[in-house]
């Protein structure tokens, strides 16, 4: 029972701590969109979509690698070790690689005026890769408070520095010219003040870290190729999914003509595209509950209708969290959470709202292939959906702009999902309730088209009317599940 507990309390921490930094990181998007217009928003949604990429292949899978090693081995120290000094090889060679080729690499890129920008994202993400096993080791050594309040400091400490030099320091220099505020403000960075915010919080981290760095330097060649064997599908499955939720950032710039102004719908869809972090939020909560728990129990009948359950209230809760978001939209239009130039894009969020559902889903269907060891099929199914992305941006972006790529993330997701589903009861069966949840899909969609096409005479009376839907859709769920809820929280 105590290590259960214990499992518990650090699923709390790590959960909730992870839930309020994604939650406070979030107002920055709103920020930007009220302080910068579309087009400098399109440099931060590019460049931190190949921010996402890079991650991936810095890493390198190497912090699964260090779990997986660390727990069995009689040395951890070693493998603590071996890991870092991986890290910090690969860190460094990135580091000097792009900050010797930084203008070619700044043209390519299209920021030929701004090769700087390279050479901070590269600093940054050198940072964050080398502090990837520090905080493994903080993980595995069950030092979940260190570990959140690291994780906190770095958000809160990104969100300061983005306001003092966005927000103060043009005040103080307002009001008076003459103010040390001169002396490391200009005005002509604007945007690129988004990268230097991001890497003073990765250098803090850094340095809040040091005391986890305090080790012998010890190297085994060995256990290093083991890792990096062992480590190898999980890279692959990395850049698959960076692919499915980043590659249409990255593909409109490249691929949207000049005239149609593709920064600016990079833009505009990046910061639409963020609105839909409630749906993240609920998702990465669940996975925290979630995983713990069923890899805690036996692989039993009772078990298999406990999954089913669970993966029911998923998409009703889920459901919900789209009728909330996508039926007061328009909430978003009024209290001005985004600038003008922005709104265009709202139709995309009920898109990427419903896409990050399905993802949710697949997440709660993948325990077939984690509890019976074949994991390779998560490599084919993000491979797949890789491959479903690629073809659908690169096909309809020069045609339909953002819009081609809200609809490549939702149907890669549901194909994942689908094809999750339908090769998981060949090799673990579970059964699903599928009937009930295909009918709360069904009700919830035709909720949602309803309010978009019945008319109203005022805003007023379209909150109203949508109110009375979103009742509706909570009112056939309780009358639906108010018994088996209560039987199964029993």
């Amino acid at each position: 029972m105590s290590s259960f507990k214990k499992l518990v309390g650090d699923t709390a921490i790590y959960g909730v701590s992870s839930i309020v930094g994604r939650f406070l990181n979030w107002w920055l998007v709103p920020y930007y969109a009220n302080v910068f217009p579309p087009a400098e928003y399109g440099v931060v949604g590019n460049l931190y979509s190949y921010m996402a990429f890079l991650l991936v292949l810095l890493t390198y899978g190497m912090e699964t690698g260090y779990f997986r090693f660390a727990s069995r081995s009689d040395d951890k120290e070693l493998v603590y070790s071996s890991s870092m000094i991986s890290l910090f090889v690969t860190s460094a060679g990135f580091l000097l690689l792009v900050s010797t080729f930084s203008e070619n690499i700044a043209n390519w890129m299209e920021y030929g005026q701004h090769p700087e920008y390279i050479r901070w994202i590269a600093l940054i993400m050198a940072f964050d890769a080398f502090t990837a096993i520090p905080f493994a080791k903080l993980r595995i050594e069950s030092r979940p408070i260190k570990f959140a309040f690291l994780k906190l400091v770095n958000i809160l400490a990104n969100i300061f520095f983005n306001i003092f030099f966005i927000s103060i320091c043009p005040a103080i220099l307002k009001s008076n010219p003459e103010s040390f505020i001169r002396h490391i403000y200009s005005d002509e960075i604007g945007v690129g003040y988004v990268f230097i915010s991001n890497l003073i919080a990765s250098g803090i981290t850094l340095l809040m870290l040091v005391p986890e760095l305090r080790i012998k330097l010890r190297f085994s060649r060995r256990l290093l190729k083991e890792m990096i064997w062992y480590s190898f599908p999980i890279l692959v499955v990395g850049v698959a999914g960076m692919v499915n939720q980043n590659i249409d950032k990255i593909l409109i710039p490249k691929l949207v003509p000049d005239e149609l102004g593709p920064m600016e719908q990079v833009g505009i869809y990046a910061a639409n595209y963020k609105l839909a972090v409630l749906m993240n939020m609920f998702i990465q909560a669940f996975r925290y509950a979630f995983e713990p728990f069923f890899f805690s129990q036996v692989k039993s009948e009772n078990n298999k209708r406990g999954y089913a359950l669970i993966l029911k209230y998923f998409v009703i809760f889920g459901l919900i969290i789209f009728l909330g978001i996508g039926l007061f939209l328009d909430l978003f239009r009024q209290l001005g959470i985004l600038g003008e130039g922005y709104l265009s894009g709202l139709k995309v969020v009920p898109i990427v709202l419903m896409a990050n559902l399905f993802l949710g889903i697949y997440y709660t269907l993948s325990l077939w292939y984690k509890l019976t060891d074949k994991t390779r099929f998560g490599a084919y199914f993000a491979l797949v959906g890789a491959a479903i992305s690629l073809v659908i941006n690169i096909l309809f972006i020069p045609v339909y702009g953002y819009m081609a790529s809200a609809w490549a993330v939702l149907i890669c997701f549901v194909v994942m999902t689908v094809l999750s589903y339908v090769i998981g009861q060949k090799h673990f069966p579970v059964n699903y309730p599928i009937k009930r949840i295909g009918l709360y899909f069904a009700l919830a969609l035709a909720i949602y088209a309803t309010s978009c096409f019945v008319p109203a005479s005022s805003q007023l009376a379209r909150y109203a009317i949508n109110l009375a839907l979103f009742g509706g859709f909570l009112g056939c769920v309780f009358v639906l599940e108010n018994r088996e809820f209560r039987k199964f929280l029993r």
